[in-house]
């Protein structure tokens, strides 16, 4: 596929939905829809509704630009929609995405590649408010959920267990506590860019990814050059143990006291953020790829064959 100046490829860029980050997504979306045009290629924004499929009939795109986050967007749903409907579409397919949104199972695959992660189970929101069921400092979370939705952080010497929001699911993720710096690795096609060191006063929330100053990115991050290298290493090692295309962001956490051990892996997101303060985009510039041209490969890198 390609675009020309004679008939450019129509690219819908599908983006909002219902998920917890919808507004992450539509920012994400116009971004991308507007550095798509600035490439030459013909785009119609679509919010996605009950009636995408009709929608993406009477549009008939040449290609879809996943702009979804959450549920739904990123977990292969759409992904099998678009695979039902032959429209290539970009980022990861329809079981590499379901994995990766599934914490849990996305860990298993991690662990049979021999990449580290976090002691972690699956209990019900009951239980994990009942009582500790692991010891302190460990972290509450939902198990399909991104951009750190419903984070809860139970300290050391922590008396009670967390009292939850009645949002939360009925079954919940309880994973160690992995202390250190905060390290993310961007995968495009085969290729790992560089390393990411993200600052922040506290947690990296959600505020703390998408807010105006909410995090400060060292890029590349100030790092042994052993580390350097094993981020890497580790980010295509996961990205293609999910079976994962396009483009991916892998996160770390690096307890530099314990060298190479404190190297952890938190999760794989198969649909990075492309917001103004997002790491997709400031990575790939860094490596000499400006933000049209990132979307740009995106597009020309669709498929609807996994």
């Amino acid at each position: 596929m390609g675009a020309s100046s004679k008939s450019p490829l129509k690219v819908v860029v599908l983006m909002g939905g219902p998920s917890a980050e919808r507004e992450v997504s539509l920012s994400t979306g116009r971004g991308c829809a507007e550095a798509l045009r600035g490439e030459g290629y013909e785009v119609v924004e679509l919010d996605a509704g009950a009636d995408l499929v009709d929608r993406l009939g009477e549009i008939k795109p040449d290609v879809v630009f996943n702009a979804l986050h959450g549920r739904w967007g990123e977990d292969g749903c759409v992904q099998g929609i678009l695979e039902w409907l032959r429209i290539p579409y970009t980022h990861s397919g329809v079981l590499a995405s379901a994995l990766a949104m599934d914490k849990e199972r996305s860990k298993v695959a991690f662990r049979a590649a021999g990449l580290p992660v976090c002691e972690s189970r699956i209990v019900t929101k009951e239980d994990a408010q009942a009582d500790h069921v692991m010891a302190p400092p460990y972290v509450v979370k939902p198990n399909n959920e991104g951009s750190s939705v419903g984070i809860y952080i139970v300290q050391e010497g922590a008396n009670s267990p967390p009292t939850l929001s009645d949002n939360m699911p009925a079954q919940v993720m309880v994973e160690t506590y992995a202390p250190g710096r905060e390290l993310t690795t961007t995968v495009v096609g085969d290729r790992a860019l560089l390393v990411t060191d993200i600052i922040t006063d506290g947690w990296y929330d959600y505020d703390a990814k998408y807010a105006a100053g909410g995090s400060r990115h060292v890029i590349p991050a100030d790092l042994p050059e052993e580390i350097t290298a094993i981020c890497l290493d580790y980010a295509l090692r996961a990205h293609n143990a999910l079976g994962c295309r396009g483009v991916s962001r892998t996160d770390f956490r690096w307890d530099e006291t314990r060298g190479l051990d404190g190297l952890i892996i938190l999760e794989v997101n198969t649909q990075p953020g492309m917001t103004p303060t997002s790491l997709v985009p400031e990575q790939a510039e860094h490596s000499g790829m400006t933000f049209g041209q990132l979307c740009a490969w995106m597009v020309e890198d669709a498929s609807c064959e996994r």
